[in-house]
């Protein structure tokens, strides 16, 4: 199950709540999710990524989906509170650099 919200903090930025987990059947409401925000314009993303407990490599597809629109309209996304099993995830993957990665 994937719970999500998304918060708008200000014109052009929004943050968006991950809980539960991330995988092959509920990556694409992350994705659509997204994509609604990022049609209003938005060039800051944040996802925090607190409350998941699991991701597979479709979020991980799903995050890098995300990071190259925003690279395309020079925004930015930021991916907040990682749990241990996501971050081990990332750092198998070498993703560690290639994101913005904040406690």
């Amino acid at each position: 199950m994937l719970d999500l919200k998304s918060e708008v903090l200000s014109p052009g930025e929004a943050v968006i709540h991950v809980a539960g987990e991330v995988d092959m059947n509920t990556s694409p409401k992350l994705r659509d999710l997204f994509k609604s925000a990022s049609a209003q314009g938005l060039k800051t993303v944040t996802v925090n990524l607190a409350g998941v407990a699991y991701m597979d490599s479709s979020g991980i597809a799903t995050l890098v989906e995300m990071l190259q629109i925003l690279n395309k309209t020079k925004g930015r996304l930021v991916l907040k509170a990682m749990t241990p099993q996501v971050k081990a995830v990332f750092e198998i993957a070498h993703l560690m650099e290639v994101f913005e990665i904040v406690e």
